[in-house]
């Protein structure tokens, strides 16, 4: 088990830069369509749709990371007030109902991607890209949310570490 979880996380990591990058390029893609809209009057036809694809991506495939290093958001009000014990078995049970969760995403994104994946259906823009483009990630990157809560359960019953500073 320790050596899938290391080469998952790793995994995780290097999504989690791509991730990054989307960003970036989503950034740089908006802003070109700004200048070229506003100064030049020449709007382009794929800076929109692209950056959308790379926002999307960029989210999705950052998922796994922020759960791994508990950069997702989380209220630690009252968990902070548990004893150790209760924060585990809290923290088992919140990961129990994220894999449910994501199994139940991943079970009915694929659905959603296979029917427009069969019936070719577009986007509808002006560059009228397959639908499954932007579907294909949601099924795959909340199987892998899945996975990773499954890793982050198992950490807890074996009492791995906690990433610095958080609670569970």
């Amino acid at each position: 088990m320790h050596l899938f979880v290391k080469y998952f996380e790793g995994l995780t990591l290097k999504l989690a830069w791509l991730a990054a990058w989307l960003f970036v390029l989503s950034g740089i893609m908006l802003s070109y369509e700004v200048v070229a809209r506003y100064f030049f009057l020449a709007p382009t036809k794929w800076a929109a749709e692209l950056s959308q694809l790379c926002l999307i991506y960029g989210t999705l495939l950052s998922l796994c990371w922020l759960l791994q290093n508990r950069k997702h958001i989380q209220i630690n009000a009252v968990i902070g007030l548990m004893s150790t014990k209760l924060q585990k078995i809290t923290g088992i049970a919140t990961m129990c109902v994220l894999t449910w969760f994501c199994a139940y995403v991943t079970v009915f994104g694929a659905q959603i991607f296979y029917d427009s994946f069969e019936r070719g259906r577009t986007t509808g823009s002006l560059l009228d890209l397959p639908s499954w483009i932007a579907e294909l990630p949601v099924p795959t990157l909340f199987a892998m949310l899945a996975i990773q809560a499954i890793i982050e359960i198992w950490k807890l019953l074996t009492d791995q570490p906690i990433p610095e500073g958080e609670t569970q």
